[in-house]
């Protein structure tokens, strides 16, 4: 009779386990951009790295910089992905609750793309180049890149806005625009259909940062849930750096591309420029903030540190997580 009668508990005891087991934080976090640099929550989620934390992720995606910044400020959000622009802007103008907790990327792998007898820089005088918006990554990127060949925009040439980066790619395609710059990868599939670099952007090694960030008020209210969530990101970055086929899988579900050439064409240039440690480049941060000064003197007063957290980094690295980390296999 024993048996019939630990049956019939069993569906008590269970209820009892489960109900003592603490509830998943729930964590929302935003991300701008369908690409490689952006991946490491996609990533996350598909290694079940998030379970594992006992986090619960609604991850957001968010075609703007702009709005990504307002709705971290309005309190939509917790921590976004996203490039940092819009982030040192807002800084600048007094939103000092933001703060950069890592990084993913700290120079730009965008290139300038074209078709016909636009072969180099001084080729696009006078022409229109499709950016995803105005203030964006794609649109930081053409400026710095043509002022190195002394061109400024207005003067000599103008943009047309596109909306994001796979319509960017469109506009080019479609010759409503002369050029675009493009990340992977879209790079390749304008490739692919006949166009080709003006400029390759990952040689200029611009800087700019794609990092996570948040708020210092989110950090006082919930340090441990950042914490994890940093952690998860510092696991899923080992995997993007030492497992190929897990981030193609990965990869081929969120991008939507299959073909295994194009998944080696980003791959190969993205990996390059990635933080295998998360590392936050004060250099990059450096770079947004002298362009900006250009137009608020503000950001004259601002050193790059001011912008930083690095309590996750510092942690991991001092407790030896990320050592244990990378000397897995």
């Amino acid at each position: 009779m024993i048996g019939p009668i630990l049956l019939c508990l069993l569906p008590g005891l269970l209820l009892i386990v489960t109900s003592n087991a603490p509830a998943a934080e729930k964590l929302t976090t935003i991300y701008s951009a369908r690409a490689m640099a952006q991946a490491l929550p996609w990533i996350a989620e598909e290694a079940g790295l998030f379970k594992n934390y006992n986090i619960d992720l609604k991850l957001v995606f968010i075609p703007s910089l702009s709005i990504v910044t307002a709705t971290l400020l309005g309190g939509d959000a917790e921590i976004t992905l996203t490039g940092g622009n819009a982030n040192v802007i807002a800084y600048v103008r007094g939103s000092t609750d933001l703060a950069f907790v890592g990084g993913v990327k700290n120079v730009m792998t965008h290139s300038l793309v074209a078709g016909g007898s636009i072969k180099k820089p001084e080729d696009l005088r006078g022409k229109r180049i499709a950016v995803s918006q105005i203030g964006g990554a794609s649109h930081y990127f053409t400026i710095q890149a043509l002022r190195r060949f002394g061109m400024e925009p207005n003067r000599d040439y103008t943009f047309m806005v596109s909306g994001g980066d796979p319509e960017a790619l469109a506009d080019l395609m479609s010759d409503n625009a002369d050029a675009a710059p493009l990340n992977p990868p879209r790079d390749a599939k304008a490739l692919a259909n006949g166009f080709h670099y003006v400029l390759y952007g990952p040689d200029l090694k611009i800087p700019m940062a794609i990092a996570f960030v948040t708020k210092r008020s989110v950090i006082a209210k919930r340090p441990q849930v950042i914490g994890d969530f940093m952690r998860a990101m510092a696991e899923t970055a080992k995997i993007m750096h030492t497992d190929r086929d897990f981030v193609y899988q990965a990869l081929g579900k969120y991008l939507r591309v299959t073909e295994r050439n194009i998944l080696d064409s980003v791959y190969n240039t993205e990996i390059k420029a990635l933080e295998p440690r998360l590392a936050i480049n004060l250099e990059s941060l450096q770079a947004t903030l002298d362009e900006l000064a250009r137009t608020d003197a503000r950001a004259k007063n601002i050193k790059p540190q001011e912008l930083v957290d690095t309590r996750y980094l510092d942690e991991m690295n001092k407790s030896g997580f990320m050592d244990q980390l990378w000397s897995k296999k």
